[in-house]
């Protein structure tokens, strides 16, 4: 009888060491998994917070831009304005020069 029990406890508890070391495998490789995603999730999301900074840093520099271009524009006009009437300056002088010749 003594054959028997251990032909039959044999088996039963090597059938149980086998499930326990397929259980603690897939729980070590599922925490692996994890850890590995979060981390991948994480390295995402601060390149996209980073991406976010930059965007908002480049709308700012374009908005002063935008800020620039319009007083250039205005002071052209100025400008433009300015060397018309200088003009108009300049050809009555030189039709007064010419009557007094």
């Amino acid at each position: 009888m003594d054959n028997t029990i251990i032909a039959v406890v044999v088996p039963i508890i090597t059938a149980c060491c086998t499930v326990a070391s397929f259980v603690v495998g897939r729980v070590v490789s599922t925490r692996k998994e994890a850890k590995s995603k979060g981390k991948n999730e994480g390295e995402l999301k601060s390149d996209i917070d980073y991406i976010k900074a930059r965007l908002d840093s480049l709308y700012s520099e374009q908005h002063e831009m935008v800020k620039n271009f319009e007083a250039n524009s205005e002071r052209i006009t100025r400008c433009e304005e300015s060397a018309k009437q200088a003009h108009r300056r300049i050809d009555r002088l030189e039709n007064l020069h010419d009557r007094s010749k």
